[in-house]
Parts: structure tokens; sequence; C-alpha cells
């Protein structure tokens, strides 16, 4: 069999233009594994109310961090492929969720290259229903659609690889090193409470209370709140950070439903009127920075920080196109190409 590497991202809107963002959205919010409620509740939201109120809003935001070359995470996509690229001869291709390149395009290009064996990576370090599940649920479905004798290989969720946390670490420790700091929030993608307990394999173990995640349990393995802290964890551990100098948060919710907490901004403003004067920030459930890190977190975040009595706030990069975590993906493709599947 002929192989070949699809790695997945989340996508953007084509351009800042409100119509593009809106279908862009549309795409996004309609996705029943994003907002999981039966399909007529879901139009109802998204069509007959986000849709005609967020758009032009979106696009005020996606205009702040937009470069000249395009989307931020699209070209930070693109320059990843490429040097991953550089490190192996089997075709590495893009896609995207949302938006272009969709992953049916992904899996087209590589079908015309004459591939059959698809070494597909989601680029989320930790599983969440809205995000690794549903890409490769949409994989398999395009698959046996249109590529029927194609062959699939997912990678899992990747946040407690030792590569990939050494990466991750020395990221974060070389703008540490710089940094004269008092408290290092790790702020995560947050998701509905609903998301934990439909993913829990057991049914049983997760109940968000402050201890399952730290106690042994398979549900681990899809378990995005577990995963999230055991990345913060992991890479305390590595940079020997100090109990008490660093947290973990989860940013950008929806709605009214219970969503996983503490909230970042609320955190963020907590930590201000207590005092802290300097904080450091760092997303860790993106690898690529895009509009919630470069607008939402360095952007909004830190003007709350300051309302609330803070002095000098911090975003450091995601891992982007960084050549060591491009040699640690290469690494894993050419674990997968030796059919070692059990190292990614």
């Amino acid at each position: 069999m002929s192989k070949g590497v699809l790695l997945v991202n989340l996508g953007s809107p084509k351009s800042t233009d409100p119509k593009d963002v809106k279908k862009y959205l549309g795409e996004f919010l309609m996705d029943e594994r994003v907002i999981d409620v039966p399909y007529a509740a879901r139009a109802l939201l998204v069509k007959g109310i986000i849709l005609n109120t967020r758009p032009k809003q979106s696009a005020k935001a996606y205009s702040k961090i937009w470069w000249e070359e395009g989307s931020p995470l699209i070209v930070l996509t693109e320059r990843l492929q490429k040097k991953v690229q550089a490190h192996t001869e089997l075709p590495v291709e893009i896609a995207m969720r949302y938006g272009t390149p969709s992953i049916k395009e992904g899996l087209q290009k590589l079908h015309d290259q004459g591939v059959d064996d698809v070494m597909l990576l989601p680029l989320y370090p930790q599983f969440a229903m809205a995000t690794t599940e549903t890409i490769l649920v949409l994989a398999e479905e395009l698959r046996a659609t249109h590529f029927p004798t194609m062959k699939i290989t997912d990678v899992p969720a990747f946040y407690r690889k030792d590569d990939y946390i050494k990466v991750l670490s020395e990221s974060i420790g070389e703008h540490l090193k710089e940094l004269d700091y008092e408290h290092l929030l790790f702020s995560y993608h947050g998701v509905p409470e609903r998301h934990i307990r439909k993913s829990d394999v057991t049914k049983l173990h997760c109940k968000i209370d402050g201890s399952c995640c730290s106690a042994a349990s398979k549900a681990h393995e899809f378990c995005y709140r577990h995963q999230c802290y055991e990345t913060t964890r992991k890479v305390g551990q590595y940079l020997n950070l100090e109990p008490g100098t660093f947290s973990t948060s989860f940013q950008s919710r929806l709605g009214f439903d219970p969503w996983l907490q503490p909230y970042t901004d609320r955190t963020i403003e907590r930590m201000g009127k207590e005092g802290f004067k300097k904080m450091a920030i760092v997303t860790p459930a993106f690898v690529s920075d895009c509009l919630e890190t470069l607008e939402e977190i360095a952007m909004e975040g830190e003007e709350i920080f300051h309302e609330a009595g803070g002095k000098e706030f911090t975003t450091i990069p995601c891992l982007n196109d960084r050549d060591d975590w491009a040699a640690v993906i290469a690494g894993w493709i050419a674990a997968w190409e030796e059919a070692k599947v059990e190292v990614v």
C-alpha cells in the first residue's frame, strides 16, 4: 500500500468579510458534535439567532488578527506542513474540519498521488467531541463514500506523549526565562460539562467533582478535562514549576449551560483584583495560534487584566511551525511508516 499523511486543523473563514465569516460559522456551529442538541433546536439557535447577530462581530475580531498572507491558523498550518514534508518522502497534505481545504479535498489530493493508506493526525493534543471526534467521524464517512479502498489510521490524543510534552515545555520555558512573572495560567478551550459525561465510556466515572480526573479510570482515554489537567501537570513537572505558581482554566464558552470551570476571563480578572501585577498565559489546547489565542486571550485577556489592576500580561505562542514540533510529527510518521502503530 502507498502511504501518505493528512494533518487536520480546525479551520477558518476564507476572509474577514462578514459573508465569509457567516458561512464558516454556519458550518462550524451546525456540527452536531459542537452544539449537541436536536437538529431543530440547533437550527433555531444557529440560523435563527447566532448567524443573524454574530458574523459582523466575529468579522471585526478576525480583522484584528488577520495576516497579509491570510488566516493565521491556515498560514501556520501550511508552514508546519512544509517543515514536516522536509523530513519525510511520504506525501503530507493539510485539511480543515471547517472551511477550506476540506478533509475531502485533502483525502482527494492524497488519492490523486496514489495514496491508499493514510495516517490522519488531528492537530489537537486532547480528545474532545467537538474537535477530534468530529474529524474522525467525518473522515470515515468520506472514506466510505468516496474512497472505499483507502485505509485510514488516526493518531490518538497525544497530550501525554513524552516528545510532545518535551517540545511544549521547552517552548514555554524559553519564554518564561525572559519573563518576570508571578503566575502562569494554562488556558484550554472550554466545552460544555455534558460533553465530558457523554464521552465517559464507563458512564459512571466523570462527575466533574474535582477528584474524578485524578482517579485512575478508562474514562480518561476520552476525557477532555482530565487530559487538560494532565497536560498542565506534566508541563509543570518538566519545568519544575513551583506549586501555586501555575493553574488551569477554560475559555470560550457559549450559551447558558454549565461549561468547564474555572473560566479564563474570570480567572484573569480575579488575579488582577487580588493584586497580581505580572502574569503569563499559554493555550495548550491549540497547536496553532488562531482567533482564540491572538484575539480572545492576547487582546481581550490583556484588557481584562489591566482593567482589574494588573500591569504585565504576556501570551506565550502556540507551537505553530517550530522546527522541533515539526520533527516530533515527522518522528510519529516514521514510526507509523515502519508499521509500529503503537508508537503513534
